[in-house]
């Protein structure tokens, strides 16, 4: 057994697809193929259960799984810790966040990391806040960025400067012509003005939503109480059927502030509060100088 054959295995088993695997390695389909087959001859085990157009782990696969992540895990914390006394001239730093983090907020310090250390390559994966958590306790990313709270007992967190969140419509919905009835009131006027509105959503496990989620609840209202109008699976599909017109949502500034100076969004009179942002680690891993000095950056707002 050889870790080219771990490595393609874990692969072949986080997408459950030998293409999608075999893209992923930058090998072609006939070699990861050869590779879990010379496992499953070698051991005189079945990994893999094909069915129809799919592949699907056995239970042996899938016991065998955590055992070769967890090895895997090993070897990348060995190269994390040679990587070290480089002195960060040479590396590859895995990040993961959530969608407006992702989209928005990070960008702009992967660009001057990079321009601090040319020799490191940044790569990014995106997700919603409950991906990313899962992420992060795989070791599939070295540091994850979201929205939303998370707790997991194997993961450290630290609160960074987060966004500025509103609660927007479109000009021409007829939510748009009464923001008083929001902004001020008795709080049942206030409560009743919220649930009359159509409501455009993110999908559950997004930090997004459960802003939505605890800025209702102030009011007495959940989301039984409300028109959930559409759930969409990212924030710039939010935006954009708010700017069509299907409904409320609330959103951070980074992503409809350009709407709002456009005219396509109304931003209503409505106080929340700002949201921070978290940064995940894996408690049993040890922290590279490179995500020290990434984590500093983020810290400090981009300054180096």
């Amino acid at each position: 057994m050889t870790f080219e054959q771990l490595r393609i295995f874990v692969a072949v088993a986080e997408r459950e697809h030998v293409t999608r695997a075999a893209a992923a390695l930058h090998l072609t389909q006939s070699a990861v193929s050869a590779a879990i087959a010379a496992l499953e001859e070698r051991h005189a085990v079945c990994l893999f259960d094909r069915v129809g157009r799919r592949i699907v782990l056995t239970d042996a696969g899938r016991l065998f799984l955590g055992e070769a992540q967890a090895v895997l895990a090993r070897v990348d914390q060995a190269e994390r810790v040679l990587g070290d006394l480089a002195g960060l001239r040479r590396g590859t730093l895995r990040l993961g966040a959530s969608q407006t983090v992702a989209n928005y907020w990070l960008p702009p310090l992967m660009q001057r990391f990079h321009a601090a250390h040319p020799g490191f390559a940044l790569e990014l994966i995106t997700g919603n806040t409950t991906e990313i958590v899962r992420m992060v306790e795989a070791a599939t990313v070295d540091l994850g960025f979201v929205e939303g709270a998370a707790e997991a007992p194997r993961l450290a967190v630290e609160t960074l400067p987060g966004d500025e969140l509103a609660l927007v419509v479109a000009p021409a919905g007829p939510w748009a012509a009464t923001p008083g009835t929001v902004a001020s009131g008795e709080a049942e006027t206030r409560a009743a003005a919220l649930a009359a509105m159509p409501w455009v959503l993110r999908e559950p496990g997004s930090g997004t939503r459960a802003v939505c989620e605890t800025a209702l609840a102030g009011y007495g209202l959940g989301f039984g109480d409300i028109e959930v109008a559409l759930e969409l699976p990212s924030n710039e599909a939010v935006r954009a059927a708010v700017v069509a017109g299907a409904g409320a949502t609330i959103l951070s500034t980074l992503v409809v502030g350009p709407s709002i100076r456009a005219g396509e969004l109304i931003r209503l009179p409505f106080d929340l509060p700002p949201r921070p942002f978290h940064v995940l680690r894996h408690r049993d891993r040890h922290v590279s100088r490179a995500e020290a000095r990434f984590l500093d950056l983020a810290q400090a707002g981009g300054a180096l």
